[in-house]
């Protein structure tokens, strides 16, 4: 059975924790080492993975439907949406961070 995974769920869950950590936290001095939340790019590639665990979980229930051992349509076709919904949202990330990256270069001081 697929376990379901829903990339929505962890962004909005790990987005308070984001918004704390920078609210709240400083940064450590040179001999202080950070116990604090995890950095922005441990994030993003949580995220990737988990996008590319759907998209193995979409694969093989795809592959099972075919064979026919014992998956169901409806849970082929769930587990290829979301992990259809979880790539579009990581290609969004993508590219507001890009977005972001070309108007800080714009930029000038």
């Amino acid at each position: 059975m697929l376990h379901p995974m829903n990339p929505l769920t962890a962004a909005t869950s790990a987005a308070p924790n984001l918004a704390g950590s920078v609210a709240t936290a400083g940064l450590p001095s040179v001999g202080e080492q950070g116990t604090g939340p995890a950095p922005f790019a441990n994030l993003l590639a949580d995220a990737v993975g988990q996008v590319s665990q759907l998209e193995d979980q979409a694969r093989s229930a795809v592959d099972g439907l075919m064979t026919g051992s014992g998956v169901d349509v409806h849970q082929a076709m769930i587990a290829t949406q979301k992990a259809s919904m979880a790539f579009e949202l990581a290609l969004a990330v993508r590219n507001k961070a890009v977005q972001a990256y070309q108007q800080v270069i714009g930029m000038q001081f």
